[in-house]
């Protein structure tokens, strides 16, 4: 087993067989991303990418309580002007990275996941949760009620994930939503009671691993490939959204800068 730990220990990588697990290890602010979460994260990814061993990556984090909390608003410094700016890009490489790449990622999930944490949790191919009721563990993507244009993949992933009418339930409302309107969609690969999970995603990751790496790769990146030019061209007009939501315009004048996007995005 190998072990690599990023600065403080903020994320922990090992390599078990031909299994890497990546657990995001930020507790004192519920696995909250700064910039070290979020470059360690992607680092992790790609080294367990770039290791001819790793088969599957399985993506988790410490605690009972929390998955994460999404982007550390907080961590921005008064004299760091592109902090978010700089999280807003590195969070659109890390989704679009777990997307594309060819190692199937599953999710391990403990517990409530807000904004960017719900994001990992939808850009990675299969989901392991713990059958918790909605006051103990929720989900919500809060961006349009804190005032922040969804812009790490945030208009794309759940409309992958769940389809057009959930996305605009969840984007719109930013309401919570928990594990049973999940299921009402099909949504988790596998549910287990809170203190047989992470035995039995042991359990499901070691049979899953025995699976054929070229079956596992091929059928990942056919999916993807079909999707390509979509997943491509969708980030690409999140981030043209997110350049014009805060500027001021007329109602009409949305209408011009609208029909453009569908002239450039046909």
């Amino acid at each position: 087993m190998i072990k690599i730990t990023s600065e403080n220990d903020i994320v922990l990588y090992n390599t078990k067989r031909n299994i890497a697990t990546i657990t995001l290890n930020r507790p004192e602010m519920a696995h909250a991303f700064n910039w070290d979460l979020m470059k360690g994260l992607y680092d992790c990814l790609i080294r367990a990418h770039e290791d001819e061993k790793v088969k599957c990556i399985l993506l988790n984090s410490t605690g009972d309580k929390v998955f994460s909390s999404g982007i550390d608003i907080r961590a921005a410094s008064a004299d760091d002007a592109t902090y978010l700016e700089k999280m807003r890009e590195f969070g659109r490489k890390v989704t679009k990275t777990m997307l594309l790449m060819k190692e199937p990622i599953i999710a391990q999930v403990q517990g409530t996941a807000i904004g960017f944490g719900m994001e990992l949790i939808m850009a990675c191919d299969l989901r392991i949760f713990a059958k918790k009721s909605i006051d103990k563990m929720f989900f919500r993507m809060p961006e349009i009620a804190i005032g922040i244009y969804p812009q790490t993949g945030a208009t794309i992933l759940p409309l992958l994930a769940f389809g057009l009418s959930f996305t605009k339930k969840i984007l719109f409302t930013s309401d919570k939503f928990g594990l049973q309107d999940l299921q009402n969609i099909n949504f988790p690969t596998r549910i287990f009671p809170p203190e047989k999970l992470e035995i039995e995603t042991k359990k499901f990751m070691r049979t899953f691993s025995k699976r054929m790496e070229s079956f596992m790769y091929l059928i990942k990146s056919s999916l993807t490939i079909m999707n390509n030019k979509l997943i491509e061209r969708w980030y690409d007009l999140e981030d043209s959204c997110g350049e014009l939501a805060y500027q001021k315009h007329t109602k009409k004048e949305f209408d011009e800068i609208i029909d453009n996007l569908y002239n450039q995005y046909p």
